[in-house]
C-alpha cells in the first residue's frame, strides 16, 4: 500500500523584498511542490523576480497589510487543496531548510498548526535582539492569559504551517500584525492541536526586520488582542461593566436628588458624573449586546456551512 505524499505549498507574504525574496523563493522550491508569494503592494520587483524564479505571485494593488497577505495566502492555499501549507518571511529571516522540520509534526498526524518558535531552545532566543526579544514574549505572556488552553512560547513567529483542517476552518479578519494572534485565537476556538518546534530565526545581515516601527507593531498587535477578546467575549468584558457603570451613574443621580431636596440646588459636578456614568453604561450595555448577537449569527452560519 503506497502512502500518498502531502501536497505542500510555501505561502511567503512579501512588500518590497526584492533583495531578498529570489533566495527565499529558489530554496523553498526545494522542500515544497509549490511555492506562492503574495506581493503585498510592493513598489519594487519582488514580484516580478519571484514570477521569474517558478513562484506564483498574488499581486495587492495597494499595500493592505500582513494578516491581509495572509488571508490571501490562506485562500489560495485551499483553492490548490493543498494538504499542508507552510508561511515564512520574504526577508530571509527563516531558513527554507527549516520547512520538512516545521511541516512534520503535521505529515505525523499530531498537529494542525505547528509554530516554528524561536523559544523553545533558548540559545536561539539570545539571537533575538533584546527589544524584539521582551516585546514578544510580552504579547506572547497576554495571548497565552486569555485562555489557559495556550501555552505557546512564540505567539509572534510568522514561520508556521497549517494543515487541511486548519485551512478550511481558520476564517481571518485581522489586516495587520495582529494576525498572528488571531490564528491562535481561532485554532484554539475550534479545538486545533497546536505545537511548537524549535527554528532559527536570523536577524544579523537582514536589511530590516519588519516594516512597522517595533513599538508601533507592538501596540498594534495588543490592541488586535483587546479587540478580538472583546469581540469573543462581548457580555462579561462590556456587558458587565456596562451595568456597574450604570449603576454607578443612578447612585450618583440619586445623590444628586438628594443633594436637591436639602438645599434646592443642582450640584453640577454630581450631574454631569451621573449623566457620563449613565451615558457610558448604556453605550457598553447595547455594544455587548449588538457585538454578541452577531457572533450568534457568525456561528450558526458558519455551522450551517
Amino acid at each position: 500500500m503506497t502512502i500518498k505524499k502531502p501536497f505542500v505549498v510555501a505561502c511567503i507574504p512579501a512588500y518590497n523584498e526584492e533583495r531578498s525574496i529570489a533566495k527565499v523563493v529558489l530554496q523553498a522550491k526545494r522542500y515544497v511542490d509549490k511555492v506562492v508569494v503574495c506581493s503585498d503592494g510592493s513598489t519594487d520587483v519582488t514580484a516580478e523576480i519571484a514570477e521569474g524564479l517558478g513562484a506564483e505571485v498574488i499581486r495587492h494593488e495597494r499595500n493592505l497589510g500582513y494578516g491581509a497577505a495572509i488571508q490571501s495566502l490562506f485562500r489560495r492555499a485551499r483553492e490548490l487543496d493543498a494538504d499542508v501549507m507552510v508561511t515564512l518571511d520574504a526577508d530571509g529571516q527563516h531558513d527554507p531548510r527549516e520547512v520538512p522540520k516545521v511541516v512534520k509534526p503535521i505529515v505525523d498526524g499530531v498537529a494542525d498548526v505547528v509554530i516554528g518558535s524561536r523559544f523553545v531552545d533558548e540559545r536561539s532566543a539570545y539571537t533575538v535582539p533584546w527589544y524584539r526579544r521582551a516585546g514578544i514574549k510580552f504579547i506572547t505572556k497576554l495571548v497565552n492569559k486569555t485562555s489557559k488552553k495556550y501555552g505557546v512560547r512564540d505567539a509572534q513567529s510568522g514561520f508556521r504551517a497549517y494543515d487541511r483542517k486548519a485551512l478550511e476552518g481558520l476564517r481571518l479578519n485581522e489586516n495587520g500584525m495582529g494576525v498572528s494572534v488571531e490564528v491562535l485565537m481561532e485554532a484554539k476556538k475550534q479545538g486545533l492541536i497546536i505545537v511548537e518546534v524549535p527554528t532559527e530565526c536570523a536577524y544579523h545581515g537582514i536589511k530590516k526586520t519588519s516594516t512597522h516601527n517595533p513599538l508601533r507593531h507592538g501596540a498594534s498587535v495588543i490592541m488586535s488582542i483587546v479587540r478580538l477578546v472583546v469581540e469573543d467575549r462581548p457580555l462579561l468584558l462590556l456587558g458587565v461593566p456596562g451595568v456597574l457603570s450604570l449603576l454607578i451613574g443612578v447612585l450618583f443621580g440619586v445623590w444628586m436628588l438628594q443633594t436637591y431636596a436639602v438645599k434646592h440646588t443642582i450640584t453640577t459636578n454630581i450631574a454631569l458624573a451621573s449623566i457620563a456614568f449613565i451615558l457610558i453604561g448604556l453605550f457598553a450595555v447595547f455594544t455587548a449586546i449588538t457585538l454578541y448577537a452577531i457572533s450568534r449569527l457568525v456561528q450558526k452560519t458558519n455551522n450551517r456551512h
